[in-house]
């Protein structure tokens, strides 16, 4: 249990801060308490906005020295709602937002708290690219530390493989300068390891030429078919495309014919980033597959694939897994189970991986499903306390149909589960080096609020 934290000992690390403790009497506390993902109603004793790498040290030190439960808050996406804390502390780097960009050398530190959209637009200025999600208000220091799965995959790797160095304030309070040949296994451990071993203040990415890409939402019928050829295409396709595909009931888009309203349709988010030309020759096969109910597919610069975003997400089940392969009959158990709900919004998603991303040893990072061949995620809108374990069954049931050899699991769509899916998300000598590693750094488990991995024993 969080224990107390008295205003009289928030005062005084108020005045050893260069930045900003908000407190529940203070304005804007409900404003800065608020994470993306819904469901996450909680009060911390503090939202402290911290300014610099000193400032992180000290507030690890409080915590630690007061025993004080600590969350960290960068971009607020944690599904399972660790960006956030009852009656803890929670430390916010969202002002931990400089970028600065070598173009000669083709590489760019960026804070901890920078968003991937300001920071795509910022080295987008100069023709370049990092490749991260497919959010622009995720934190980089959410979306690194757990891998990076977005839209240059194929082509350029995880975000992760695109890590060049961190600062990293570890529970002992010190600021660690981390690559492959300085403090190496801690380097290793944050590359996929999540937010188990300290907070990163400042990353440093390796930079791509990227001028622009052919993207955007191509919208197409969501029959077995089509769902099953567009898999089989995206598999196919050259590296430089990587592809989205979110099969749902189509919601009443005006784009989108109002008899298709409601009928299961193929969402697709796709991204060429090579040749112009080439890029339409590679398209081609996913525009046969049916006539499109519409297709905004075209050149623009990378940043147009990471819009404006609501501020919030309504509450959702979720589950996330790895799977071999989507035939006719696996596509045909998702048509089914998407008409077979009357969930206001219900969706799978699948991401076919391979190229650049699965180059890397399985060993060289603690992501360790280089292997796998597409990620897919199954969710469900709920509405009230009494609809959620309505929703949670039917995600539960779809998951299981789609379930196959791969057992494995991403750490960074996790929700609040068990313990057994923390260990889906590092198998093998995975778990057992990072827990090794989590001893020597975190040996107390203060960075607990994250899909956390306990420090050996």
């Amino acid at each position: 249990m969080p224990v107390n934290v008295s205003p009289d000992t928030l005062s005084r690390l108020r005045t050893a801060l260069s930045g900003k403790v908000i407190e529940p009497h203070d304005d804007g506390y409900d404003e800065v308490r608020q994470v993306i993902s819904g469901g996450f109603d909680l009060r911390p004793a503090a939202v402290i906005q911290v300014a610099d790498a000193d400032d992180v040290a000290k507030v690890i030190a409080f915590a630690r020295d007061n025993g004080i439960e600590l969350a960290v808050r960068g971009g607020g996406h944690s599904n399972a709602g660790h960006s956030i804390t009852e009656g803890g502390i929670v430390l916010d780097v969202r002002n931990l937002s400089e970028i600065e960009i070598d173009v000669e050398g083709r590489t760019a530190w960026a804070g901890g708290g920078t968003t991937a959209g300001a920071y795509t637009a910022a080295v987008g200025e100069h023709g370049l690219a990092t490749g991260f999600g497919d959010t622009g208000s995720v934190g980089l220091g959410g979306i690194t530390l757990g891998g990076g799965i977005g839209f240059l995959v194929r082509k350029h790797g995880l975000t992760i493989d695109n890590l060049l160095a961190a600062e990293i304030v570890t529970a002992d309070g010190e600021l660690r300068r981390v690559d492959a040949d300085t403090y190496p296994d801690l380097f290793w451990a944050i590359r996929g390891g999540g937010g188990n071993f300290g907070v990163v203040t400042r990353l440093k990415y390796k930079l791509h030429p990227l001028e622009q890409i052919i993207g955007g939402l191509l919208v197409l019928p969501g029959t077995p078919e089509v769902i099953a050829g567009f898999v089989a295409a995206a598999d196919a396709a050259p590296e430089e495309l990587s592809t989205i595909i979110n099969i749902m009931p189509a919601p009443p888009m005006p784009f989108l014919p109002e008899e298709q309203h409601g009928k299961v349709v193929v969402l697709a988010l796709v991204a060429w980033s090579g040749d112009i030309e080439a890029g339409e020759e590679a398209l081609a096969p996913f525009r046969a597959l049916a006539t499109p109910y519409a297709d905004f597919v075209q050149p623009m610069p990378y940043s147009g694939m990471f819009p404006e975003e609501d501020a919030g997400q309504p509450t959702a089940a979720a589950e996330t897994m790895f799977i071999d392969h989507v035939d006719l009959d696996v596509a045909a158990t998702i048509v089914q189970h998407l008409e077979n709900s009357d969930a206001s919004l219900r969706a799978v998603q699948l991401r076919v991986l391979g190229g650049a991303m699965a180059r890397v040893p399985a060993d060289a990072t603690a992501f360790a499903h280089r292997n796998s061949k597409i990620m897919t995620n199954v969710a469900c809108f709920w509405d009230g306390p009494d609809d959620r374990p309505i929703r949670e069954a039917w995600v539960a049931d779809l998951a299981g149909a789609l379930l196959q050899s791969d057992q494995g699991a991403y750490v960074n769509f996790l929700g609040n589960e068990s313990e057994e899916r923390v260990r889906a998300a590092y198998p093998g000598d995975t778990w057992t080096r990072l827990r090794e590693i989590k001893s020597e750094y975190d040996p107390s488990n203060l960075f607990r609020l994250n899909q956390n991995i306990p420090p050996a024993e």
